[in-house]
């Protein structure tokens, strides 16, 4: 109710100053974390902000301003301000607010938001659980520390054109990083836990054992022999080759021309069994949320079935750049025009099991970590650094690091597989993902 009365007080003030249209986004939030190393509490550390940005429309010009500022004074400044700016802006075809026929009007509850606080004494106990069970464990040497964060969040748009609506969503983490070996030999390795309520977090005894773990088995890693051979993504990183499609396929870029997936809608860009999909609508979901952030309906979409390329990702300025209409993928944030974004994004199971993707590279590449930004989506163009294991016959025989994996995306979509061990851990999904033919530079 504070943010509505806000919000339409300063919806009518902008139109009285002289904008035709005008929306109004509002947010506040508020976190604390906890950094804890070798027994002791390094830093705690707790903030709060709140603040509004307005964006005024003049016929097919727009301005933008924003501000943490919310005296009544400071409002009437910058309405004032944010329409004068609109009048000089530069003419812009695509400057308009979401069709109407397009908004959200029914707001199902999603269960974004725990209905208490996560207590600075609970996070300090769980970040001291999961430093002391991976400590616990034979061979690790020394701590970069276990953290704890929590956090809540509050997101209200409204427009001139009638669409009104907001909602809250919380957060919880744990985390820690531990340290094997000696001298130059060393290897370090992490693992967290996220998740929008406090249960849904994985026990920081597991998490600070599975650290340990992976640290463990990083060590010793050998060299291998540059060679083309089938390299396996596991789940902690093979959500990065769903991120590359839904950069390529965002509005922005395919109106520019500048995608290696421009002439791909409705052609065959994986194999038959691969199916892309954004749900902003999952209970609980990490990015779930009840409209776009123009207001639009969102809702479950397919970009990519059974390996056909389905839509492009779009928000109202890149629809009508391409005389089509939005999907629902606008993204908001406080003193800028809405961009193009995915929610909940994930690559669909496989009809195949983790095992068979082992055992499917009889020789081959692991790939638990990528190092660098080696990707030109323009041309598809991949080339980027990365540590894990060598495979022999379905087992990873010994860790590898300091190597380069390449090839092109439009060749790495046609030769990937997928498992059928999906799981929702990270912003962005995908299952243990197996790609043939690619280029491994080693020693």
């Amino acid at each position: 109710m504070e943010f509505k009365n806000l919000a339409d007080q300063i919806i009518t003030k902008t139109k009285l100053a002289g904008a035709t249209d005008c929306d109004i986004v509002l947010a506040k939030g508020s976190s604390k974390s906890i950094a804890y190393r070798f027994g002791k509490v390094e830093d705690v550390e707790e903030s709060s902000s709140r603040t509004f940005g307005i964006r005024a429309l003049i016929g097919q010009k727009q301005s933008f301003v924003s501000s943490s500022n919310f005296d009544s004074k400071n409002i009437d400044i910058l309405v004032s301000k944010v329409v004068q700016m609109a009048k000089l802006a530069p003419e812009d075809d695509t400057a308009c607010l979401a069709d109407p026929s397009q908004l959200e009007t029914s707001f199902i509850d999603l269960d974004l938001c725990q209905d208490y606080e996560t207590k600075t004494e609970l996070m300090i106990e769980n970040v001291k659980k999961c430093e002391d069970a991976a400590l616990s464990i034979e061979g690790i040497k020394n701590s970069e520390g276990s953290g704890a964060s929590y956090g809540t969040s509050e997101f209200f748009l409204a427009t001139s054109h009638g669409f009104m609506g907001g909602y809250k969503s919380s957060s919880n983490s744990i985390s820690c990083s531990v340290i094997a070996g000696e001298g130059v030999k060393m290897e370090r390795d992490y693992d967290y836990s996220s998740a929008i309520h406090y249960e849904d977090l994985a026990k920081p005894e597991e998490i600070g054992k599975s650290a340990a773990d992976l640290t463990l088995k990083r060590l010793n890693p050998r060299k291998v022999e540059s060679c083309k051979t089938s390299v396996i993504f596991d789940r902690r990183i093979s959500g990065r080759i769903v991120s590359y499609v839904a950069s390529a396929i965002s509005g922005n870029a395919i109106a520019r021309g500048t995608s290696f997936l421009k002439d791909s809608l409705n052609k065959q860009i994986f194999r038959k069994n691969i199916s892309i999909i954004d749900d902003p609508k999952i209970i609980r979901g990490k990015n779930s949320s009840l409209f776009d952030g123009e207001g639009v309906k969102n809702k479950k979409t397919e970009l990519v079935s059974n390996g056909v390329l389905k839509t492009w990702i779009l928000n109202t300025a890149t629809a009508k750049k391409l005389n089509l209409k939005s999907t629902g993928h606008a993204s908001r944030s406080i003193g800028a025009p809405p961009g193009t974004g995915t929610n909940n994004l994930f690559m669909a199971n496989g009809i195949i099991s983790y095992k068979d993707i082992l055992d499917s590279a009889k020789k081959g590449f692991y790939a638990t970590e990528l190092i660098g930004m080696g990707v030109n989506l323009v041309t598809g163009d991949f080339s980027v650094g990365a540590s894990g294991y060598w495979i022999e016959n379905g087992e990873k025989v010994f860790p590898v690091s300091e190597v380069t994996i390449a090839s092109n995306l439009t060749e790495m979509f046609l030769n990937l597989s997928a498992a059928n061990d999906l799981e929702f851990k990270y912003g962005i999904n995908a299952p243990t993902l197996c790609i043939e033919g690619m280029t491994l530079a080693g020693k």
